[in-house]
């Protein structure tokens, strides 16, 4: 689309985007891509604040995002897509395939150790079937296998060590203040660390005063709660800050459709019988509320850098004329008769 690319990699895993840096370079001219590297708060702040950055694209907290934001001096000329917090709830009706919920329950809430925006945050699941989800979802947890990928002996590993400096401790304050608030471990190996890993924890029964209940974990800790009446969830999705998708499980089509219409409000994308999840290759990837500003797709990263222009004339024989002749001639590469494809 003509632009000049800064592109700041996340403060881990940089060394992931070196393959990258040889394909710009062969795919571009000089000075089209352009990386810098180094603690976002030195060097994204004097960028925002030079005004010429015209697109933030941006996935991380809304807190941060507001603050770059901020600092840039032309808000008004300023686009933004970002990619935000989430608290991806799920519900699991009476009615619910109980082996498949807890299938994809298990992949939504852990699958890279729940560090996914993406990832089920807290499972609702009807009274009726507590009892049978948990005891299932609990022996399914102790089973996953922990380790370091690629190290031979730990090939199938689905639990890792977290990267952020100070994470273990910081979940495990999530669950101590669930557990002084009447909540447990359902899990033996739940919460057990050792330097920078740590197993799941299924806590259970979450309640609202809980941290749990509305915090974003961002890690391998998975809120049980229960309800009776699908109004209660329903309740907590309308209350809560964010607003990205949501999992239903179950099988009678009313009830599901109940649900459908006041969730389309209040979600972005609605995901029946299967975990949420991302590929905005397939699928536009946007939030509500402070979940996300703009959409993530292919397309829309090409119209998010373009503005829509046109040439206006009166329909009189000289402007005809004129604009017959910068069409015949190809005298403008704007006003043409070429599609761009």
């Amino acid at each position: 689309m003509g632009n000049v690319v800064v592109f700041k990699p996340a403060k881990y895993g940089v060394l992931l985007f070196a393959p990258l840096l040889e394909a710009f370079q062969q795919a571009f001219p000089a000075g089209v891509i352009n990386s810098i590297y180094g603690d976002g708060k030195v060097i994204i702040g004097p960028l925002m604040a030079s005004g010429k950055i015209d697109v933030l694209a941006f996935i991380g907290s809304s807190k941060v995002a507001n603050l770059l934001k901020k600092q840039h001096p032309f808000p008004n000329r300023l686009k933004c897509v970002l990619g935000l917090d989430a608290k991806n709830p799920c519900i699991v009706m009476e009615d619910a395939d109980l082996d498949l919920a807890v299938k994809e329950c298990v992949l939504g809430a852990l699958s890279f150790n729940g560090q996914r925006c993406t990832a089920l945050k807290l499972i609702f699941v009807h009274k009726a079937l507590l009892g049978q989800f948990t005891a299932k979802f609990s022996d399914a947890v102790e089973k996953l296998y922990i380790g370091v990928p690629g190290c031979g002996f730990s090939d199938n590993a689905w639990i890792t060590p977290l990267a952020e400096d100070g994470k273990v401790e910081w979940l495990k304050g999530l669950i101590k203040d669930a557990e002084d608030k009447g909540a447990k471990v359902i899990n033996p190996s739940g919460g057990l660390s050792n330097g920078t890993f740590m197993f799941p924890a299924v806590v259970c029964p979450v309640t609202p005063e809980m941290r749990l209940y509305r915090e974003e974990q961002f890690g391998p800790i998975v809120p049980i709660t229960s309800f009776e009446d699908p109004s209660e969830v329903l309740k907590y999705v309308l209350e809560s800050n964010f607003g990205q998708q949501i999992s239903i499980f179950g099988g009678d089509s009313f009830k599901i459709a109940q649900l459908i219409d006041p969730l389309s409000n209040q979600v972005s994308r609605i995901n029946i019988n299967c975990q949420c999840q991302r590929g905005p290759d397939s699928y536009p990837f946007t939030g509500r509320k402070d979940s996300a500003e703009g959409t993530l797709s292919i397309v829309d990263a090409l119209k998010v850098f373009s503005i829509r222009a046109m040439v206006a004339a009166k329909a009189t024989d000289q402007n005809k004329a004129i604009i017959t002749r910068i069409l015949m001639n190809r005298q403008s590469q704007f006003l043409s008769r070429d599609f761009i494809l």
